[in-house]
């Protein structure tokens, strides 16, 4: 049955599942983001959710992070996994990625491919506007995607510098006229803009692009399944009821994923196994009452 959020009772029953969800993510505190929570405004999961729900056109969603020459498993999980709820919902998903992630995807899903390498602000600038021209979306995600940092260039968890490698997703965030929705796990993903401040302790080359709503959890991935819950929330439908996390990262592993942490083609996320995963959407699906 759908959710009519408008009478304080069930805004207040929405809000207690968006406080339990939001804990979830970052009960483990992997890399600092139960710290960066707590600079937050609660309620951002629902938040964010509700922007989803409301989306009955075009969704660009932007992922894909460039790992010892390919796409790591953290980010093109959830990004599927919101690709396929906004299809069941009605609304028009394209996936925004580079090579080679974009031709690993592109016989399966709507692709929209990035640019990869080094470019100028006025090309980054041009090449965002002719795709926001095409898509005219109503909506646009970031899920484990660079960010780009003060000096506009891109950095990985180690501090490497991978600008060489990345394709630029922020100028379609900050032109796009729209909502925007950004998942991170670590502080150098687009979103993190908007929590500078709670970065400062970590070691990590911070990024700054800003977006409406933020989300944060140890794994990107799991950020993405959480979103996709409270819109089923929303909508009185299990979306997650259908989705095999070791599918979709054999799927993935078949095209030349790897691990973000170890760099190993392996069934994991961020080096966690498969199985965490799995406990993940499960614990996500009783939260919403759907298992």
């Amino acid at each position: 049955m759908k959710q009519e959020i408008t009478p304080q009772s069930q805004m207040q029953e929405a809000m207690k599942l968006s406080l339990a969800i939001e804990e979830l993510l970052v009960s483990r505190d992997l890399r600092g983001m139960k710290t960066v929570q707590g600079m937050m405004l609660p309620g951002y999961c629902l938040r964010a959710a509700m922007m989803m729900q409301q989306c009955t056109g075009t969704v660009l969603i932007g992922t894909g992070f460039p790992v010892a020459g390919t796409f790591e498993t953290d980010g093109p999980v959830g990004a599927i996994s919101l690709y396929r709820a906004f299809e069941a919902c009605g609304a028009t998903p394209i996936m925004v990625c580079g090579d080679p992630l974009a031709s690993a995807l592109e016989a399966d899903y709507r692709i929209q491919k990035l640019p990869v390498g080094e470019m100028s602000t006025e090309e980054r600038l041009r090449a965002a506007d002719e795709i926001l021209e095409k898509h005219a979306p109503q909506l646009v995600i970031s899920i484990e995607r660079p960010g780009q940092a003060a000096d506009e260039g891109y950095y990985n968890m180690r501090g490497e510098s991978i600008t060489p490698h990345a394709a630029s997703f922020d100028e379609i965030m900050k032109e796009a006229g729209c909502p925007s929705i950004a998942i991170g796990d670590g502080g150098n993903e687009i979103g993190m803009g908007n929590v500078r401040p709670a970065l400062r302790s970590l070691d990590i080359t911070p990024a700054v692009t800003r977006c409406s709503e933020l989300v944060v959890a140890d794994v990107s991935n799991w950020g993405g399944h959480a979103l996709v819950s409270l819109m089923g929330w929303l909508e009185g439908k299990d979306l997650l009821a259908d989705f095999d996390n070791v599918a979709i990262l054999q799927y993935l592993s078949e095209r030349g994923s790897v691990d973000g942490v170890t760099r190993d083609n392996t069934l994991t996320e961020d080096s966690l196994p498969a199985a965490d995963g799995e406990a993940m959407l499960l614990e996500l699906r009783k939260l919403t009452g759907f298992a």
